[in-house]
């Protein structure tokens, strides 16, 4: 098993295992359900550059060649310069007044979505590849990581508290209330 950052020959696969895990946020992004539609939509950001989907911000797990999972993660004060082409693309083509709520902030490195093959998941692939990340920014370089959970995903919110992340607070997304959870040098490891 390799983690490595992402190229954008990846592109496909990160967009297929983002989306299992943002398909219902980016109906409410476009004001429909239409698959095709989101799948292309996320499709044409992970390939793009300097937007907050984009390959450039995503670390894949690779077994024999093949991609099986991907993480996208950013700098959160990096937030509103990110999301800014995801906004206009997004108003342009769908002529839709979007404008979500912040999701993340300065101060932490954000886990915006984490997704693994469905022929891969229960094997413990997200959390290898949340252990590097883990390793690799908030042991190494000290950094505080981020992400949001949904009440209705315990077992997300299990899996988190087992790796060292502690429920910080609450935000809301897109009309959602989510949990906020952070790990940092302070409480974790």
């Amino acid at each position: 098993m390799i983690i490595r950052e992402a190229t954008i020959a990846d592109s496909e696969s990160i967009t297929n295992y983002l989306l299992l895990v943002m398909e219902d946020f980016f109906y409410i992004f476009i004001g429909k359900k239409d698959y095709v539609a989101v799948k292309n939509l996320l499709f044409h950001f992970v390939k793009g550059e300097q937007n907050q989907y984009s390959y450039q911000n995503c670390w894949v797990v690779q077994i024999d060649g093949k991609v099986i999972a991907a993480v996208n993660i950013y700098d959160g004060a990096n937030l509103i310069q990110l999301r800014e082409p995801v906004l206009k693309y997004i108003k342009t083509k769908y002529n839709n007044g979007f404008n979500p709520e912040n999701e993340t902030q300065a101060g932490e490195l954000y886990i915006d979505s984490i997704g693994v093959d469905p022929e891969w998941q229960g094997k413990g692939i997200g959390t290898k590849l949340l252990n590097f990340i883990i390793e690799k920014q908030v042991v190494q370089k000290g950094q505080t990581l981020g992400l949001l959970v949904e009440d209705e995903k315990p077992d997300a919110k299990r899996l988190y508290l087992k790796l060292g992340f502690k429920p910080v607070g609450k935000k809301t997304l897109v009309g959602k209330q989510l949990e906020h959870f952070q790990i940092n040098n302070g409480f974790c490891c």
